[in-house]
Formats: C-alpha cells, sequence, structure tokens
C-alpha cells in the first residue's frame, strides 16, 4: 500500500473522519510521514479538543497500537485525561493522577519516558477500572514539555506484550513537542492555571562555581526587589534633604543593630565588611553628590538612582573585576538607601519565608545577604559572582553553601522548588526525583558527619601518626577570619595578597593607606607569622593607572615584580608601608613572578634600601619567592642561599609547565598535578632547599585536596598555605598518616614514566586508611 498517496485525514461536519485505509490500517506509518500527518491536522481549522482526538487517532495508528491517550496538567498538580483513542470513551475528561500517581504521574514527576512490555508489573502501576485499560500489555509514555516544565503525558498502550523500539520513543518525544504548543494556547487547559500547576516541573541538575563550601537541601525563595521609583521630580529640595538624612541614620541604625543582634566581634570578616558599608555611608563625595542632585529638584529617591548610575558608568569602564565587584557593594548599598527611602523591604518579611530555604538570585549584595534570618538560610545560588566578592566572603563567615556563575538559575528554579545544593561538586539538583534525593540526602549526612570530625580537630596539632609536625596557613587578602587562624596547628597567614588595595583603587594607593592595611593583619594575629606577597597586578589583575595596554598573552606580560622593577617608586612605596606596618616586629616579604636571579637581587636593593631609611626598623626580615615560572628550577643553586623560604605557586608553574592555559575549559584534566614530572620537581626543589636550610612552603590548587597534599608531604613539603575551608581536611589527613612509610612508596611513584600516579596513590591512601 503507498501511504503517501492513499492516506489523507479530513473534517467531516464537525466529525472527525478518517479514511478506511488508514483506520483499518495494521501496518505503522513511516515516522516522517507520521509527523507530517500530523502536522496537517495541527493546520485544520477545527476546535483545540477537535485536533488533538485526531492526534491521538492518528498516533494510534502510525504506531500500531490500539491505545493513544493524551493527558494534561491542571491544577492541583493533576494530570487529566483529555483524549483518548482507545480507552473507554467515558473516561476522558473523567480519569484522573496526581503527579507522581501512576505510571502517568511518575513520567510527569521524573520528566523521563518510559517504555514498558508489561505495565502492570511495574510498582508504580495504578489500575483505574473505568478506562478499561486491563487488557493492554505494553505501554509508552513520554512527557509533554513547554520551557523545561511539564504540562502533559503522551501515552500509547497495546495488547501485544512489547517493548517499543527507541526510534518510536523519538517520535513521541517529537510529537510531544508539537503538542505542547496546543497545550499552552489555552483552548484546552486555561493559561493561568497551567501556571499555577508546579508539580510537573522538570527535575534539572545546574553546575557553577564554589563560593562557600558544604551539601544542603532546602526549598527555594527567589530574591527579586523591585525597587521602582515612580516620583521623580520634587519642589522642595529642603524637604528631599531632611528625609535621605533620615534614610541614611536609619541604614546605618540597620547595621549597627545586625552588629549587635549577630554578636560580631572586631575579629570577624562579617564585621570589617559592614564597617566598609559603614564608611560608605559618611563618604562626603558620595552624600555631596546626592545633595547636588536633590538641589538640582530630584526627590530623595530619584538622586540615590542618579549618583548610583553615575559611578557604575564610571566604574564598569575600568577591566578589575575586584573592581566590578566593589561596584557591586555599592549598588547594594544603594538599593538598601532606596528601600528605606520607598518603604519597601528588598527581603520578604520573616514570616513569609519557609523554616528552611536556599535563597537563588541573578546578584545578591553582602547586606542583602545579611538581611535574611541567618537562622533560617540554608544556601545561596547565584547567577554572577566570584570568589572574592563580598558576597563570598558572607557566605563563608554564615557557614552556608553557596554557588555562582549558575546559568539561567533564575529562570529555571521556581519559587518552592525542592533544591538540593553541592557546593562541594559545584551541581545544583532542582526538584530531584526520588533517587537522587536519596542519594544526595546520603551525601548531606556524610558532609554533616565530616564536618563534625574536623570540628573535633580544631585544638589538636596537624601532627602525623609518627611525629612529624605539618605547618598549616592560611592564604589571605583584604579580610581574613581572626579565629580561623587562632586555632591550633596553625602557624599564620602563608600569602597575603597585598594587591587587592591596588585593584580597588583609581589611583595609585598612598603608603597611609597601604600601612593602615598591613597594620591592621598585625593587630589582628598578634604572635602569627604574615607572610607578604608583593603586589601582583598587571596581566589579568589590571589597574587603571599603569597604562598598560593590550597583551596577547597577560599572564606571562608586564606584571607582579617586572612592574615593580620598571616603576620602581610603586614597589618602594610598598616597602614602605610594609616596614611601618611591622612596627619595629617581624617582616616577611614574598616576591611573585621571578624569573631569574638578577630579578630577586633588584628587588631585594629596593627593599634594602627603604630599611636602610626607615626610623622604626623591623626586629626581623626574612625575604623569599614564589616558584612559579619553570626558569628558576635551572637557577636553585644560586637561589637558595639568598632566601630565607620559598612558595611553590602550582595554578601558575602548572600552567607554564605544560604550556596549558588554567582557563581553557577544554583543556581541563588534560595534565594531572600528580604527575611524577610535577612531583619529581617538587622534591628538587624540597632537596635544594634543605641544604641551605630554606623552609619550602606550598601555596595553590593543589596544596588544599587532601590527596595531592598527601603527596606533597610525601616528597618532602613540610608547610602548607591553603584557604580556610580547607585546614579541617588537611589537618584530619595529617593525623591519619605514617610520613616514613608513605615517603617510601612517593620516591618509588617518582620513578613512574605514567601521566599521573593518583590512581595508585589514591589506592594507598584507601588501604592505610587515610582520611582524602
Amino acid at each position: 500500500m503507498n501511504w503517501s498517496s492513499r492516506q489523507r485525514i479530513i473534517l467531516h461536519h464537525d466529525k472527525r473522519e478518517i479514511v478506511p485505509e488508514l483506520r483499518n490500517a495494521s501496518i505503522s506509518m513511516s515516522p516522517l510521514y507520521l509527523l507530517r500527518q500530523i502536522r496537517d491536522v495541527m493546520a485544520q481549522a477545527a476546535t483545540a479538543q477537535e485536533r488533538l482526538d485526531l492526534v491521538t487517532e492518528l498516533i494510534a495508528t502510525g504506531l500500531s497500537s490500539e491505545v493513544c491517550s493524551v493527558y494534561l496538567l491542571r491544577a492541583g498538580d493533576i494530570l487529566e485525561l483529555y483524549s483518548s483513542k482507545g480507552l473507554n470513551a467515558a473516561s476522558v475528561h473523567s480519569t484522573r493522577l496526581g503527579v507522581g500517581q501512576g505510571l502517568v504521574g511518575e513520567i510527569a514527576s521524573s520528566a523521563e519516558p518510559l517504555n514498558l512490555a508489561d505495565a502492570s508489573a511495574h510498582p508504580k502501576f495504578v489500575y483505574r477500572p473505568e478506562t478499561g485499560e486491563e487488557i493492554y500489555n505494553s505501554f509508552v509514555g513520554v512527557p509533554v514539555l513547554q520551557g523545561g516544565k511539564v504540562i502533559g503525558v503522551l501515552v500509547v498502550q497495546g495488547k501485544l506484550a512489547r517493548e517499543y523500539t527507541s526510534e518510536q520513543v523519538e517520535v513521541l518525544q517529537t510529537i510531544a513537542m508539537v503538542l505542547s504548543e496546543l497545550a499552552i494556547s489555552g483552548q484546552l487547559v486555561d493559561v493561568q492555571e497551567l501556571k499555577t500547576a508546579t508539580g510537573g516541573l522538570m527535575s534539572q541538575q545546574l553546575m557553577g562555581v564554589r563560593l562557600s563550601p558544604g551539601i544542603t537541601k532546602a526549598v527555594a525563595v527567589l530574591h527579586q526587589p523591585e525597587l521602582v521609583i515612580t516620583q521623580y521630580v520634587s519642589a522642595d529640595p529642603a524637604k528631599e534633604k531632611e528625609r535621605f538624612e533620615h534614610a541614611l541614620r536609619s541604614l546605618q541604625e540597620r547595621f549597627d543593630h545586625y552588629i549587635q543582634t549577630a554578636g560580631l566581634t572586631e575579629d570577624d570578616e562579617q564585621m570589617q565588611i559592614i564597617e566598609t558599608y559603614l564608611l560608605f555611608t559618611q563618604d562626603r563625595g558620595w552624600i555631596s553628590r546626592i545633595n547636588e542632585a536633590m538641589a538640582s529638584g530630584l526627590t530623595a529617591e530619584a538622586a540615590v538612582r542618579k549618583v548610583q548610575g553615575e559611578l557604575q558608568a564610571k566604574m564598569s569602564q575600568l577591566a578589575s573585576p575586584y573592581i566590578k565587584e566593589r561596584i557591586q557593594d555599592l549598588e547594594d548599598l544603594s538599593n538598601h538607601l532606596l528601600q528605606v527611602l520607598l518603604g519597601k523591604p528588598m527581603v520578604p518579611h520573616a514570616s513569609e519565608l519557609p523554616d528552611a530555604f536556599i535563597v537563588v538570585a541573578r546578584t545578591l549584595g553582602p547586606a542583602e545577604l545579611l538581611d535574611y534570618d541567618h537562622k533560617r538560610i540554608k544556601g545561596l545560588i547565584l547567577e554572577e559572582g566570584s570568589m572574592t566578592s563580598h558576597t563570598a566572603v558572607i557566605a563563608r563567615a554564615m557557614d552556608i553553601p553557596a554557588l555562582a556563575k549558575v546559568a539561567s538559575a533564575t529562570a529555571i528554579i521556581q519559587p518552592g522548588d525542592t533544591v538540593i545544593l553541592d557546593a562541594e561538586e559545584g551541581t545544583v539538583y532542582v526538584r530531584p526525583n526520588d533517587q537522587v534525593e536519596q542519594m544526595m540526602d546520603q551525601s548531606i549526612q556524610q558532609y554533616a558527619q565530616r564536618e563534625a570530625q574536623y570540628a573535633s580537630l580544631h585544638d589538636l596539632p596537624a601532627v602525623t601518626r609518627d611525629d612529624v609536625r605539618i605547618s598549616l596557613n592560611i592564604n589571605a587578602g583584604l579580610f581574613v577570619d581572626a579565629a580561623q587562624v587562632q586555632q591550633v596547628g596553625i602557624d599564620g597567614i602563608g600569602l597575603y595578597r597585598t594587591e587587592l588595595p591596588y585593584m580597588t583603587s583609581e589611583t595609585f594607593p598612598e603608603v597611609e593607606m597601604q600601612r593602615n592595611l598591613y597594620a591592621a593583619m598585625y593587630e589582628q594575629l598578634p604572635g602569627k607569622r604574615i607572610i607578604f606577597r608583593s603586589f601582583d597586578i598587571g596581566g589579568d589583575k589590571k589597574v587603571p593607572y599603569l597604562h598598560a595596554g593590550e597583551e596577547e598573552n597577560p599572564a606571562m606580560g608586564w606584571r607582579a615584580t617586572r612592574i615593580g622593577l620598571d616603576r620602581p617608586g610603586i614597589l618602594r612605596k610598598q616597602f614602605r608601608a610594609l616596614i611601618a606596618a611591622a612596627n619595629g616586629g617581624d617582616l616577611h616579604v614574598m616576591f611573585p613572578f621571578i624569573a631569574q636571579i638578577s630579578e630577586l637581587d633588584a628587588a631585594r636593593r629596593l627593599l634594602d634600601q627603604e630599611l636602610k631609611e626607615a626610623d622604626v626598623k623591623p626586629s626581623l626580615v626574612k625575604v623569599g619567592i614564589m616558584i612559579e615560572i619553570p626558569s628558576i628550577l635551572w637557577q636553585l643553586d644560586q637561589l637558595m642561599p639568598r632566601v630565607d623560604f620559598v612558595s611553590i605557586g602550582s595554578n601558575d608553574l602548572m600552567q607554564f609547565l605544560f604550556a596549558c592555559d588554567r582557563g581553557a575549559s577544554h583543556m581541563a584534566g588534560s595534565y594531572d598535578t600528580l604527575s611524577p614530572v610535577m612531583l619529581r620537581l617538587v622534591h628538587e626543589v624540597v632537596e635544594k632547599a634543605h641544604g641551605h636550610k630554606v623552609e619550602v612552603s606550598f601555596c595553590g590548587e593543589m596544596a588544599r585536596k587532601p590527596l595531592d597534599a598527601l603527596a606533597l608531604i610525601g616528597v618532602g613539603v613540610r608547610s602548607l598555605s591553603v584557604s580556610a575551608s580547607a585546614i579541617g581536611p588537611l589537618k584530619a589527613m595529617i593525623r591519619s598518616v605514617n610520613l616514613s612509610e608513605l615517603t617510601s612508596y612517593l620516591h618509588f611513584l617518582l620513578g613512574s614514566s605514567e601521566p599521573s600516579v593518583r590512581h595508585w596513590l589514591s589506592a594507598y591512601a584507601r588501604d592505610h586508611d587515610i582520611a582524602v
């Protein structure tokens, strides 16, 4: 039979009729022909119900099956049988199933197809006698999706016990896409009713970048502040100025109240950030510009918005990502001021929020985050943001998991959705199915147990089972959690990034400003060693006052010590500030990006000149370098007599060593940090340093991972510098290892010609009960 010439569908006196050849056919149509027939039906001038009925009959015939049914989602997460060819006609618009109920409900819940040879044998099978479906065995169903949401289910059934082919399932999925347009047209189910039904949302998995570690599960709350200014002009500038000043006082009082209720101390990172915000509220230049705008006839809120826009436009022209994050701080502060002026809360009232929730937002300022009840907020998901943002600092201080760079989070996640946030793996599970939820519940429990174990180590030293002490230090920049550094086993700050003040200013930061910042570190951490790395600006950390121009490969260009030697006045001012901040105490200075010994000598001469001219000299001065450029590895014999310590920076060293850009996603994983090449390199540095009694520290991403750190201490590294969140896992690993046994095994692995020894080291850790 030639279907392409003899099959046709007609509408006759508002009744559907399929020509006899098609109705009696026992041969299934070709997928392409079936889709063309459905397209023709959808284009006909008939009611939506008539077209839906025709389509179900076409599908049943096209797939040589006795039954085809369409269920559509109704309010209350109910799936109603809207059309059927083969089931009892009386069941149409009468049979209803909840999302998750029966096979149809399971498809709606999981948003996955279901293909069964014997439907009644499935544990989710629910028998509905009014349908007359007991005589049918085979079952295949696919979700009808629209915008990531399940709005219906398309089902085919047959008497013969068989599984449908993958091609037939794909055809049904394609037809379901066509049906979705009909379903949302409003002709079958009211559009508003579809919007209120949420149970048919499909499960999704999103990826992001970790801001704060942890795993949690809670319902989603979308942060969508609407600060709409309706009145822009005022005839009474004096009244507007009074409104502005009142709002400013209210905002200052709100910050003061938070400090008191949260029990913050001077050493808390949150306290430092709030104090920064309080300084913003007293900034004369900012207030003066707002006053000028009000004097010109703008309302207080319009004036705040105008100045906010001017600052954004001016600062957004700068390339520094750190400055862009400070723009976010200013925007956050301005929004809070607008909130007070407009009388509209940016955060829902506590009575409107669940007992436990995860905040989802495009972007969120630190003050906005602090507005949420810290006892009830369990996590944070952002479409924007970075590790260095104040919001990230606050999230870590609040000890809540947080991810940034989660694409389309606010579009995909709906208010009230169940969300599992796994910041350890950078994953968000939205509306997880039962299997995923069970698995992640176990992960949450295991994570809580690990955190409890790490907390129990807080007052214990970082000492191996055979009594070898490992120095643990924290990386910091601008802010530091003093409480973390004060715990037992933490020697101090192994890497203080001094470049951050340079990146937040439009002009070169003056000596006094730098001195105050460095002196604050000494005050917060009395008795603790602080290693100040001289500025690493330039490259991808552009600052506006250097006028460096564009570079094809900024990571290997004019940056760090190279800038300091070309512009010695800049470096000398920093050294002057560091010497003054030490105030007669110890001073540890580390030079980054050293490619040859002559650069180290030149930088040291500049430091010595400042030391010679200082009124108050440090009691002890120690100098070191970052080992991150491979060329210095061939100058170790000349280097070691000149330094007191060295720190291996794995991030830059790895990319230069293997010529592999760490920012190139398609190269990710091409070269492992546990390559024998990398481990032999570290071992050689340790051996050379040992002969001169030079301390070798290791900082960078490699040091914070317990298994990688295990390899490092196995090849002789005795000092690690990492983020504060990595201290607990590292201490657990260190206290569970016998170092002498590990060292013997690592020396064996160093001779390997494999690209990585990760597999062997992981097996060793497992066999020796080492906590990695």
